[in-house]
């Protein structure tokens, strides 16, 4: 089962690794992706990210991506942390862990679970720039085409 979680505070990265691997002896492997918050946006530097969220709606989206990911490989558990409000740049924004008994499911369950999240996942992120402007973040052809790649459907 995976573990969600949607907070303010920052995590502890080995924590997390510890937490899922407690005890079990039947991890092959565990799949990891942490995203941070860049400094620079198209050149532009970047004062902050701020994310909001509907908490409600986004846990329902995270718990259908984390059950979509279980139907289609054998993890042996996972973790998916998102953070919201404020957050400079540097900070982790997002962690993915995902627990197989073999490295190549933990592989592929990491890769699926970060694409569908960041397309899929009801976020909306502001850029705040350090020359004091402000743009929303536009969804990406490039993220869209990642997240195609794991669709069953075609």
């Amino acid at each position: 089962m995976l573990r969600i979680r949607v907070q303010e505070a920052p995590f502890d990265i080995a924590a997390e690794f510890a937490a899922l691997a407690a005890g079990r002896a039947d991890i092959g492997g565990i799949g990891c992706f942490l995203g941070t918050v860049r400094g620079e946006v198209g050149g532009r530097p970047l004062a902050a990210m701020t994310l909001e969220h509907y908490p409600a709606m986004t846990e329902r989206a995270l718990a259908a991506i984390a059950a979509e990911a279980e139907a289609r490989w054998a993890l042996l558990g996972g973790t998916i942390l998102h953070r919201v409000g404020r957050l400079p740049p540097g900070a982790p924004i997002v962690l993915v862990l995902a627990a197989a008994r073999h490295r190549q499911a933990a592989l592929d369950a990491t890769g699926f679970l970060i694409d569908w999240l960041k397309t899929r996942a009801p976020f909306w992120k502001k850029e705040s720039f350090a020359d004091g402007g402000e743009a929303w973040v536009e969804a990406r052809a490039e993220d869209d085409a990642a997240a195609a790649r794991h669709d069953t459907t075609k």
